[in-house]
């Protein structure tokens, strides 16, 4: 292998070199340099019509969603909830933290509580082990206080310390908390001393660099002004939840990184103070190639927010110049969850966002020159998602062909939805979507049985190259999407920044003519694995180039493929 950089280490090699073994083994990411082969259970490769995942539910995964619905229709119990796929004892190995709702009471009373000191409405954190089961491990890393007048939503995964180790931010219908990752298997909450517990209804978060500095900022959606005491049921008899527009749309938070453990809140002096909206889903990326993150927010039942990053501290909202805000026919979006990927290997970064049946999900084409076009019936997604309601997505090549595909929770926002048109339905299977050259068509996702799907995070559980997928269902256990997997070539990278934050999120990463923007964020509520995987077909060699936050610029050749490679930023430049 060939380098015109610095510092980098191959965390394997080939699987299989020399032999073809199928989908027998595999190799974790490199620990102290060494290389630690594990076994796999061997699965079938793919074939034409079959399902791409085998749906299961590991042992030891056993938490249940409790979204507690009530006659009342409050919104909140249809909202929950997140899903994070992080390594956060860095043993090679992905582990599942999963954010829980609450005890809601029929109707509610002043003050409000949730109940969330008992462990059935905790949120869990659940170690994986080498077998690929799972332990229970929320008590002893101190994560069962959820805090009792908090009902959870999501959560947003970054090395805010750049100490190695990767930390947690739960968002709430109520305060956010902070877990500091101690390294030792336990994390502390720092919420108060960090300054960054926001208040009212917080949704999905994410963190990033918006400064370039080398320490990761928090964005925070929040979705509206909203309580339990000034909740109303709409549609007469038929009792439903309301929609977003009968409540005061509120402001999102950007909390700055002041890099000695505290945060500075900059919503207002940042300009994102000044658009209110009905804010759901982040997604973090840069756009026009200026080489500073900007932000995609979905707005449910309004037009969307591109805040373009004006690399002075502030932003400028504009997506309805961009092209970006509304759909084709200039009409708002009911937006859940994004992604701010690129899906038609142009190098440009593309947005996708779910919405509610009657509309069809937007796929927004960066055409450059900081302009989109709407080219959600272009790329097959008119046909496909007219009647459905998406929450999570995730843009990832799946069969490893060298396009990402696309992978939507679904689910209506109403539970009795189908009392009132009968043509929806409230439980819907979710959407696989294979991307065929810039355009989608359905595929088995290997689930059949419809379910109220809400987060979705992306990540290689067992590491064989080939991408998983876990999902939150309301009232039910979640969903674990494990890959089939096949023959087909992969590479994927872990960052280690020296001179930008230490995992490399902003980041833009190419291989082989792919590109992909490094972060966490994304889907609906929730955080996926921060390396990044590559599909390369039958290619046996790659060529890798990064393009660091701090500007360094990183060129690799002749990359081996089928392997875990991990890059380091070059110290100087």
């Amino acid at each position: 292998m060939e380098e015109s950089g610095e510092n980098v280490r191959l965390c394997g090699k080939p699987i299989g070199a020399g032999r073809d073994v199928g989908r027998a083994g595999g190799l974790t990411k490199c620990m102290k340099g060494r290389f630690s082969r594990r076994r796999f259970l061997h699965l079938t490769a793919f074939s034409a019509g079959a399902p791409i995942f085998d749906a299961r539910l590991p042992r030891g995964l056993d938490f249940t969603l409790e979204n507690s619905p009530t006659t009342q229709k409050y919104l909140i119990e249809t909202m929950p909830g997140g899903v994070a796929l992080l390594d956060y004892n860095n043993d090679g190995l992905l582990d599942v933290f999963l954010v829980n709702g609450g005890r809601l009471t029929d109707p509610m009373r002043l003050p409000e509580k949730f109940d969330r000191g008992n462990p059935r409405y905790w949120n869990r954190l659940y170690r994986q082990n080498k077998d690929g089961s799972f332990t229970d491990v929320t008590e002893a890393a101190g994560l069962a206080n959820a805090g009792s007048g908090n009902y959870g939503m999501g959560v947003a995964v970054g090395d805010y310390d750049n100490d190695g180790y990767p930390d947690l931010y739960v968002t709430n219908y109520g305060k956010n908390i902070l877990y500091h990752n101690n390294g030792d298997g336990t994390f502390t909450d720092v919420t108060a001393k960090a300054g960054v517990e926001g208040g009212g209804w917080s949704a999905s978060a994410g963190f990033f660099d918006y400064e370039n500095d080398g320490h990761l900022d928090l964005f925070v959606t929040r979705y509206m002004e909203w309580d339990t005491q000034h909740s109303k049921t709409c549609n007469g008899a038929w009792r439903t939840y309301c929609p977003p527009a009968e409540f005061p749309p509120t402001t999102n938070l950007l909390y700055r990184n002041r890099g000695d453990g505290t945060f500075e809140n900059v919503s207002e002096k940042s300009g994102i103070a000044a658009k209110k909206g009905r804010a759901l889903g982040v997604a973090f990326a840069d756009y026009d190639n200026d080489g500073f993150t900007d932000i995609f927010v979905a707005n449910d039942g309004m037009q969307q927010y591109l805040f373009r990053n004006n690399r002075n501290g502030t932003f400028a909202e504009c997506a309805l110049e961009s092209g970006a805000a509304l759909s084709s026919d200039g009409r708002p979006l009911s937006g859940m969850g994004t992604v701010f990927q690129d899906y038609d290997n142009d190098g440009k970064p593309d947005i996708f966002v779910t919405v509610l049946p009657r509309e069809i999900y937007g796929a927004y084409h960066n055409d450059g020159q900081g302009l989109f076009s709407n080219q959600s019936l272009e790329t097959g997604l008119g046909a496909m998602t007219s009647g459905s309601s998406g929450w999570g997505v995730g843009l990832e090549d799946f069969d490893n062909d060298g396009w990402k595909d696309l992978l939507v929770a679904q689910s209506h926002v109403l539970d009795n939805v189908e009392s009132i048109d009968h043509s929806l339905h409230y439980l819907e299977p979710p959407l696989l979507a294979l991307n065929h050259q810039g355009r989608f068509e359905p595929a088995e996702s290997g689930i059949t049985t419809p379910l109220a799907g809400r987060g979705l995070a992306l990540g290689d559980l067992n590491n064989d190259g080939w991408m998983d997928a876990v999902m939150t269902v309301l009232g039910r256990h979640p969903i674990v999407l494990m890959n089939r997997g096949g023959r087909q070539h992969w590479l994927t990278i872990t960052l280690r920044g020296t001179r930008s934050n230490r995992d490399g999120l902003g980041a833009r990463v190419r291989v082989n003519g792919q590109t992909r923007f490094a972060t966490t964020a994304g889907s609906y509520l929730s955080a996926n694995d921060k390396r990044l995987h590559f599909g390369l077909a039958d290619a046996d060699r790659a060529a890798v180039e990064v393009w660091w936050p701090s500007g360094a610029h990183q060129e690799l050749k002749d990359v081996p493929v089928k392997q875990f490679l991990e890059v380091r930023e070059p110290e100087r430049p």
